[in-house]
């Protein structure tokens, strides 16, 4: 039978850390805060907004959100974004996605400031990520990572492939198994069968949103499986990439949906906060 690789007992530690980084950040003068752009009323990206406020507010962060109505001009949501740049008391800066059509989005995402850039997506922090540098990292990217860490699998000198090569997940995640040492193969749309490569992965990671795309068939025993897909059944249920039943019985190790990435990425969004705000803070006693 296959580890479980939960994310309750992870969330527990990055939670009492936070805690107290949260704790120190005040007593020197500093409330980390987090503000969020929403524009329209589309009912997920309220949901998403409202449990980012209850978990900053757990962990003592300030949470500010900025409601748009749908009806918002791309002028005022940038307008918006060049006042809380320049605004000290503001750490960190997002933008809930997705914005209506008529909006550039390239250009909404590039008028956010780099080092308040939470979310890790603006081309600077991207950049800095490929490059080696610090930088803000996507948090799902963060968490997949973070899940192995905590359970003490290593990656260094294992072969990763990772499935999807979005902006969110599979590109970021290429770059922190990279930055750990994997031999890493990333996978696509246009990568054809899929199984000659995946059947050759240590470390299993699937990113791409498509409901049970690895199956049992797919998976080398022993493997490694990190599940950051996610999407609704038709009887309205959430599921993974992976099609869970058939794989835990080969796997060494997997992931469950929900109850593991996405159980931890929130509080990693979070974690990015601190960082800006603890910078701030360097910047001041500098």
């Amino acid at each position: 039978m296959a580890l479980h690789l939960q994310a309750k007992p992870v969330a527990a530690v990055l939670r009492a850390q936070l805690e107290k980084r949260t704790q120190q950040l005040q007593e020197a003068g500093i409330l980390p805060r987090l503000a969020v752009l929403l524009v329209g009323d589309n009912p997920a990206s309220i949901a998403y907004a409202r449990a980012k406020e209850r978990a900053a507010d757990r962990a003592g962060i300030s949470f500010r959100l900025h409601a748009f109505s749908a009806q918002a001009t791309e002028a005022e949501i940038l307008e918006r974004l060049d006042a809380l740049n320049r605004d000290p008391a503001v750490h960190g800066i997002l933008v809930e996605w997705p914005l209506p059509k008529r909006f550039d989005s390239a250009r909404i995402l590039e008028g956010i400031a780099p080092h308040k850039d939470v979310d890790g997506i603006h081309p600077v922090n991207r950049g800095r990520l490929f490059s080696g540098q610090e930088a803000f990292v996507p948090a799902t990217a963060l968490a997949c990572i973070a899940l192995l860490q905590h359970y003490q699998i290593p990656i260094s000198g294992r072969h990763a492939v990772v499935v999807g090569r979005g902006p969110t997940v599979g590109r970021p995640l290429l770059a922190l198994l990279l930055k750990e040492n994997a031999t890493v193969t990333v996978c696509h749309s246009r990568s054809g069968a899929l199984a000659r490569y995946t059947r050759k992965a240590e470390l299993l990671f699937a990113a791409t949103g498509h409901r049970h795309l690895i199956g049992a068939e797919m998976v080398a025993p022993g493997a490694v499986v990190i599940d950051a897909g996610l999407s609704e059944a038709p009887d309205g249920t959430l599921a993974g990439d992976v099609d869970f039943a058939s794989v835990e019985p080969i796997a060494g190790a997997i992931t469950p949906v929900p109850g593991g990435v996405g159980a931890l990425t929130t509080l990693l969004l979070l974690q990015n906060v601190i960082d800006a705000a603890e910078a701030t803070l360097r910047d001041q006693t500098s």
